[in-house]
């Protein structure tokens, strides 16, 4: 297991101004990261292509490996034009993903409230989201590059819509960035969920949540609703309510030895919970 941080981890001390992305590779090594993954929230790849080779030189100069490139995308939210315009921009982000010298990128494909996103409406757009997953699949295949989606945004949240997606694009460079938290927020259980998806894994994103149920009052702010009504807040990784260490001896035992990212999202200082999450799961993991 090589285990390092995701940069959206930090993305409350580089909205701030207080870290940029590399300060965060260089606090991340000064941790113990084996790995940064690059997820560009609160800075440009595209529009700062000099970062790109700053990038890249930092991660040289700290040995620290670049795992992975996540980025946002919809192919979803407009008619065929706009389609193509979104597959176009997203074969450029793979583009960049090569010259970070990454094997793999996450990409999303979109997102609906949970109203909206019903079983009936994502078999209705399964082939346009299975089209676009196979363009940029082996538009990608060119660089020995794996793409992947993530199971997130409540739509493509729950495993057997991912596990399905996958099976469709049927493409050996194409398979699941598996986040062990996300599940919860389409009133998933993580540990049911996560053996379901391991065969497709191509990376491994740890994250927590505090759970409340539905029937309890609202625990207020930073929390949210999930699909069925339950709260959810994102936590320190290992403070949370989801069996973590059940998890990750799913993990294990399944045999994966690849990058795991930890990926925090809570309300606590971003530096602080990082770290704490970092040294727990490294815990948890050599505990199992």
């Amino acid at each position: 297991m090589k285990l390092g941080m995701s940069s959206y981890s930090l993305a409350q001390a580089i909205h701030s101004g207080e870290m940029t992305i590399l300060d965060v590779m260089e606090w991340t090594k000064e941790l113990g990261g084996e790995h940064i993954e690059i997820v560009p929230i609160g800075y440009s790849l595209t529009e700062n292509p000099q970062l790109i080779k700053a990038i890249t030189a930092k991660a040289k100069e700290l040995d620290l490996a670049i795992s992975n490139y996540a980025i946002g995308a919809d192919f979803l939210s407009g008619d065929e034009t706009a389609f193509q315009q979104e597959i176009e921009r997203v074969k450029k982000e793979v583009d960049i993903a090569n010259q970070l010298g990454v094997k793999r990128m996450r990409h999303d494909v979109s997102f609906k409230p949970p109203q909206e996103g019903t079983i009936e409406q994502f078999d209705q757009d399964l082939p346009t989201i299975v089209k676009a997953c196979q363009l940029i699949a082996d538009y990608a295949k060119q660089y020995d590059i794996v793409t992947s989606i993530e199971n997130h945004g409540f739509y493509l949240q729950a495993s057997d819509r991912i596990n399905l997606i996958i099976a469709k694009v049927n493409r050996p460079n194409f398979g699941h960035t598996l986040d062990t938290g996300n599940f919860v927020c389409v009133d998933e259980d993580p540990a049911v969920a996560v053996p379901k998806c391991l065969g497709n894994t191509t990376m491994l994103h740890a994250k927590d949540f505090y759970v409340r149920t539905a029937t309890a009052s609202n625990p207020g702010e930073g929390w949210f609703g999930s699909a069925g009504g339950n709260y959810l807040r994102g936590a320190i990784t290992g403070h949370g309510d989801l069996p973590l260490a059940q998890i990750l001896k799913q993990v294990k035992d399944h045999g994966y030895d690849g990058y795991i990212s930890i990926e925090f999202e809570g309300m606590e200082e971003c530096k602080q919970a990082s770290a704490i999450s970092f040294k727990n799961i490294k815990q948890l993991w050599d505990s199992i």
